[in-house]
């Protein structure tokens, strides 16, 4: 398993072509050799060419990105188009549309849809992946949300487990790690802390609560192949400083 950084955590400042080349550089120069792409807005052939020419100048692998499913059905040939370009073998949805949240029926009509996409990309040599958030955790009919997407994604989606989300909706990261085995290559490394009466908020890895030796083993027991760093809100501190954080902290764990 590799290490890659969740480019959502730096996405203020991947907003122009300046900062793009800039970022990308201090990237690599904290200690990562790979990115997930997310977070940077559109992505135009010029804003493409650009990250692949400052990923090359910079040895950093380009492992996964994000997109909607709007733009999975809007924009489909050029989604396969720039993923080849850069060498990506993994697109993940980062989030379902809030219409396909309301019923069992609807996470079974979208968990369709995505297998649909799936068998599509999957003839481009590309895997779609689906990550979740804690919502997936709600109870539809006696069952989990993300119980029927396990049950109804086919073998051409992957799971991306997000660890803070999964605690967050109330269940276990390790379980769920161990649950989708041959089912997910890609993970969202995100941890949790605890303050003040009960306020949750996403941590730099190894600072927060989670089990990150039971995490990391279960992740290498089901030979995962990508572990993405992500902190979607640092509290107000440098978001790369919390980036190293996170790195250092692997680093300890024998990455």
């Amino acid at each position: 398993m590799k290490i890659a950084l969740q480019m959502y955590t730096l996405r203020e400042y991947m907003k122009s072509d300046e900062q793009i080349v800039e970022t990308l550089k201090r990237v690599k120069e904290l200690g990562y050799d790979a990115i997930q792409v997310s977070g940077m807005g559109a992505f135009t052939k010029e804003k493409v060419t650009l990250i692949k020419k400052e990923c090359e100048a910079n040895n950093l692998v380009i492992c996964a990105t994000h997109t909607g499913l709007g733009n999975l059905q809007n924009e489909f040939d050029w989604i396969v188009e720039y993923h080849k370009l850069w060498n990506c073998k993994y697109v993940g949805v980062g989030m379902m549309p809030k219409e396909y949240m309301e019923s069992e029926a609807k996470l079974i009509e979208f968990a369709h849809i995505m297998n649909g996409f799936g068998e599509r990309l999957a003839r481009a040599g590309i895997v779609l992946v689906y990550h979740n958030h804690a919502f997936e955790y709600r109870n539809y009919n006696g069952k989990l949300g993300m119980e029927i997407l396990y049950q109804h994604f086919n073998q051409n989606v992957q799971f991306e487990i997000d660890t803070f989300w999964v605690q967050k909706g109330g269940s276990n990261p390790v379980n769920w790690i161990n649950k989708v085995v041959g089912k997910m290559d890609v993970v969202h490394f995100k941890d949790m802390g605890i303050r003040n009466w009960d306020e949750q908020y996403m941590a730099e890895v190894g600072s927060g609560n989670l089990n990150w030796d039971e995490i990391i083993k279960a992740c290498l027991n089901n030979k995962v192949l990508w572990a993405c760093v992500e902190q979607d809100d640092t509290q107000g501190r440098d978001p790369f400083e919390c980036a190293k954080t996170s790195l250092e902290f692997l680093i300890s764990k024998g990455f």
